[in-house]
């Protein structure tokens, strides 16, 4: 079996940053360590930690945390008002936020200060999202699907500010910034559109290879945790060049009747996928299948 793994597959820089920190602070904070939500979508890790005594906590558990915690705010990044909440119950804090998120808090605050309707690109349900949203100073709109984006009216009078989710699918993304360009002239009042791609290059780089390797091979496996967004990405991307297209979590998740008529097969993964699982789940495809 011919077996080829994608060079971008794995821990971007934002999500090693972000884990490395939380076990680097273990030993210097023994059980009073909590992430703000589940430090990255990969239950391996997240299971490790709690292991380790590192708690999860809400926003909603905040006033109820013990003196003396730390709290390591993940990289997907928090709204301004989290932070002030942590200031508030007396709570020190680590910020891992990843630095491509923290730079579209910076956008979307100054746009929507001086005025803009901000339009984020993203899914809005996701924490990345839910924490730009918490940047916002003014009205904001989130875009997921071709249908919110031709619903959306532009405010008479505004000017537009688009940002994306760093993560979100970048074909998607030209497509509905398309329809919004679009809907610009139907306005009475010309808005200025100022639209900034802030899906980080890490992403762009891994969809483009994911998708020449799904070009290529028999079957697709793209592994991760199953409430990674960028992960979902993935799939949807590989799925559309190999029929024969598999998300899975790890190597136990493999089954044979993947392999059927396989004799290339390719392996990508989402961003919060640790190493150890994309070698073992290559190793298992070699000596198995």
């Amino acid at each position: 079996m011919k077996v080829k793994v994608a060079k971008t597959a794995g821990f971007c820089f934002g999500v090693q940053r972000a884990v490395d920190k939380v076990y680097e602070l273990i030993d210097s904070c023994p059980d009073k360590l909590f992430t703000l939500g589940p430090i990255i979508h990969n239950e391996e890790v997240v299971n490790d930690l709690e292991k380790k005594g590192v708690r999860v906590a809400g926003e909603e558990d905040l006033e109820k945390l013990p003196k003396g915690s730390t709290v390591v705010i993940r990289s997907h990044g928090v709204g301004r008002m989290v932070y002030d909440q942590l200031e508030e119950y007396g709570l020190s804090y680590v910020d891992v936020t990843c630095p491509f998120v923290l730079k579209i808090h910076r956008i979307v605050e100054k746009e929507s200060k001086a005025g803009s309707h901000i339009v984020i690109i993203g899914d809005p349900d996701h924490p990345e999202v839910v924490g730009i949203c918490g940047w916002c100073m003014g009205p904001y709109t989130v875009i997921r699907t071709e249908q919110d984006a031709l619903d959306f009216v532009p405010p008479q009078g505004k000017n537009v500010c688009i940002v994306s989710q760093t993560t979100f699918n970048y074909n998607k993304f030209k497509d509905l910034v398309e329809i919004l360009r679009k809907k610009r002239y139907d306005n009475t009042v010309l808005n200025i559109l100022n639209i900034l791609n802030t899906i980080c290059n890490a992403t762009e780089e891994r969809q483009r290879e994911a998708k020449s390797i799904a070009g290529e091979v028999d079957t697709m496996l793209v592994v991760g945790g199953r409430h990674s967004s960028n992960t979902q990405k993935l799939f949807e991307i590989c799925k559309k060049e190999c029929e024969n297209t598999y998300y899975i979590q790890t190597p136990v998740d493999l089954d044979s009747d993947m392999f059927q008529c396989s004799s290339y097969v390719g392996i990508t993964a989402g961003a919060s996928t640790p190493k150890k699982i994309i070698e073992e789940v290559q190793e298992h495809v070699r000596i198995k299948f």
